[in-house]
């Protein structure tokens, strides 16, 4: 049978606040069975049959926090939280799958061994980077305040990750909201070789007491459980945040692949190794007769001899399949009703955008828009969002001014089971979230093997094209989005599509970037028919042609609709938005190309390893769409620049309508 941490009850209802002598044996108990595992995986390692270890030796003790949760607690776990993650029901097999990279392990072999995931016990997909967790678990702990849940959210950090910004944004974010979170501070004094007694802010008093700091000594479970209890206790009766500051020493290297010898003393690691949580607890155990050395080391022997016979099993379990890589990259698109969107009228990009928002939150609760300077009366710098929290105060919330906030709490949110749609205020301003973005909202799904999900949106205005925006106002980014696998890009050129697109995105399951183009953003355009959900992966032919393909995209439309006109009669155009840029539409654009033969992209991101680029890259590397080409394709697009404040300088970077008509000349020259 699988060895876990059953002996301490946590099927109980209710945390278990009394230490009895059972109690105390099973929490020993489930700490030897860690330290086994880790000891195993090291001779596994030492004979060649791992990849990889990270341990968790010296931590155990942190087992008792489970005792203080709840079926109902979440835990967003650090990769020494071995002993803690069977508290909470985990198996030694489930983490030894996880060591041998498994396919039936809860990663499917895409993590690192001690990253675990459990949707079931709530046990959130766990993050390298510790402090990138802090974040989504704030997600998580104001999903539940939302819904006025009790439950609270345990999220464990090395001390190291402290100094991660996240971290900061992530007690601010709790402090201000009240959520009901504890952040578990394991200070085991080093940051892989780097003593941290110095850079530690909580050392450094960088945080205010009246956040609710406790400091402890964590090697005794007696302690931890002393200090957990009231914390949680806050925290359910709707009273914030703690964080608890855990004194505990690592007694091992970094991971496999240190050696902690190299920089700590002798008499270090024997001081070190006086303070072992397991001799300290059961050397308590046999000093008060609750058990004798005998038996002692007959619970040892049995565990050892489990602990073998699960990793030897582990170890013949299947592989990953290599034709399997890409499952749970995405979801299946989720069918869904059309938007109220009418037709046969002028809309302006703004006003349909407003008009998708206001039905997504009248038809389900669990929209949750969030965003600087969202709220009434402003709506957001474009007023995108004007009116909405008025009629929605408990769901349309201002951000603070914070873009690693949005997106990590959009992570958690949405894996609590809410659908955020957060705003950026600019696309210039995203780089702050960009951790959050390119290494967890997109990975979610992937490294879960789909067991959690991630459906939030993330919109912004980008691009140029409206003088004096300068260079953090004006630029598009579009492909450092479609770099990241796991993200769906979408960049809508008219209204209709700006609803439909969106629409779309608000009822997938995925994570998606919505580009909306700020010069469109208030031009009247006539809709002649009732708007529709518009698949991701779907370009549009805005004119047919039959001499040249132009395939552009948001703002340019515009110049290149501009340059169609005025080769009328001179050059047959066709015209194809591309609306989504990844996936993007390589059936459309290689039907166009095959009946014109000529190709030209614009676009207003820099040109170097850019959408166009890529586009034409592909297009000129497949020998069936290479044989279409009757000369070379052209890119016009920005050049390697940044965008200058002067509108001399903004309009001498970006495609412009004389630039497209000399490339549409180019490729009937040639």
């Amino acid at each position: 049978m699988p060895q876990n941490g059953s002996d301490l009850d946590l099927s109980a209802s209710q945390p278990q606040l009394t230490t009895s002598r059972s109690t105390r044996l099973g929490l020993l108990k489930l700490m030897y069975l860690s330290r086994e595992g880790d000891r195993r995986e090291g001779v596994l390692m030492r004979q060649g049959r791992g990849w990889f270890q990270v341990s968790g030796t010296g931590h155990e003790a942190l087992a008792a926090l489970s005792m203080a949760m709840e079926q109902g607690d979440y835990l967003f776990s650090h990769y020494r939280d071995r002993a803690l993650l069977l508290a909470r029901g985990m198996t030694n097999y489930e983490l030894a799958l996880a060591y041998f990279g498994k396919r039936n392990s809860s990663s499917a072999g895409r993590q690192m061994p001690a990253h675990a995931s459990c949707p079931k016990r709530k046990i959130w997909t766990a993050l390298t980077p510790t402090g990138a967790s802090m974040l989504p678990a704030c997600g998580v702990a104001w999903g539940m305040k939302l819904e006025q849940k009790d439950s609270v959210v345990v999220a464990t950090i090395g001390d190291a990750s402290t100094r991660q910004g996240e971290f900061f944004e992530a007690v601010a974010f709790a402090v201000e909201r009240k959520l009901p979170v504890i952040f578990v501070v394991e200070d085991n004094g080093y940051g892989i070789s780097t003593p941290t007694d110095r850079m530690n802010p909580l050392r450094l008093k960088l945080i205010h007491e009246d956040v609710g700091i406790t400091t402890l000594d964590a090697r005794n479970p007696e302690n931890i459980l002393a200090a957990a209890v009231p914390a949680l206790a806050k925290a359910r009766q709707g009273h914030g945040p703690t964080i608890l500051h855990c004194e505990l020493d690592r007694l091992c290297s970094h991971t496999s692949s240190d050696d902690h010898r190299i920089y700590r003393v002798e008499e270090e690691l024997a001081e070190i190794e006086g303070r072992d949580p397991i001799d300290l607890a059961a050397g308590e155990l046999i000093a008060n007769g609750e058990i004798s050395s005998e038996q002692w080391q007959q619970l040892r022997d049995e565990i050892d001899r489990t602990v073998d016979e699960e990793y030897a099993l582990a170890e013949r379990a299947p592989d990953p399949a290599p034709e399997e890589n890409a499952d749970h990259l995405f979801g299946t698109p989720a069918d869904t009703n059309a938007p109220s969107l009418e037709g046969d009228r002028q809309w302006r990009m703004v006003d349909a955008v407003n008009r998708v928002f206001q039905e997504g939150l009248e038809t389900d609760r669990r929209f949750v828009f969030f965003g600087e300077d969202i709220e009434d009366p402003k709506g957001g710098v474009f007023g995108i969002t004007k009116g909405l929290s008025t009629a929605f105060p408990d769901r349309v919330f201002n951000s603070p001014l914070a873009e690693a906030t949005i997106a990590g709490v959009a992570a958690g949110l949405a894996c609590y089971g809410m659908r955020p749609v957060f705003e950026i205020q600019f696309v210039d301003f995203i780089g702050p979230a960009w951790n959050q973005i390119a290494q967890n909202l997109s990975t979610i799904r992937w490294r879960s093997k789909g067991e959690w999900t991630c459906p939030a949106v993330i919109y912004a205005p980008y691009g140029a094209y409206l003088a004096g925006g300068g260079n953090w106002h004006s630029q598009a980014n579009e492909a450092n989005f479609a770099h990241v696998p796991g993200l769906r890009v979408v960049v809508p050129g008219t209204p209709e599509d700006a609803a439909g697109l969106l629409w779309t995105a608000m009822h997938t399951d995925d994570p998606t970037i919505v580009l909306l183009p700020k010069h469109r953003l208030r031009q009247h355009t006539l809709v002649t028919s009732p708007v529709k959900p518009v698949p991701f992966g779907q370009a549009a032919v805005r004119q047919e042609g039959s001499q040249v393909t132009l395939v552009a995209w948001g703002n340019c439309l515009e110049p290149a609709s501009d340059a169609s006109s005025q080769l009328v009669g001179e050059v047959s155009v066709e015209i194809i938005d591309l609306r989504t840029i990844m996936p993007w539409d390589r059936e459309t654009v290689c039907r166009s190309l095959e009946k014109t033969g000529r190709l030209v992209i614009v676009q207003e991101d820099v040109r170097s390893c850019s959408v166009g680029q890529m586009i034409i890259s592909d297009l000129t590397s497949c020998p069936e769409s290479w044989d279409h080409f009757l000369c070379p394709p052209q890119l016009v697009s920005r050049e390697d620049v940044p965008i200058g404040f002067n509108p001399i300088c903004e309009y001498s970077a970006i495609p412009d309508t004389e630039r497209v008509v000399a490339a549409l000349r180019k490729v009937l020259e040639g």
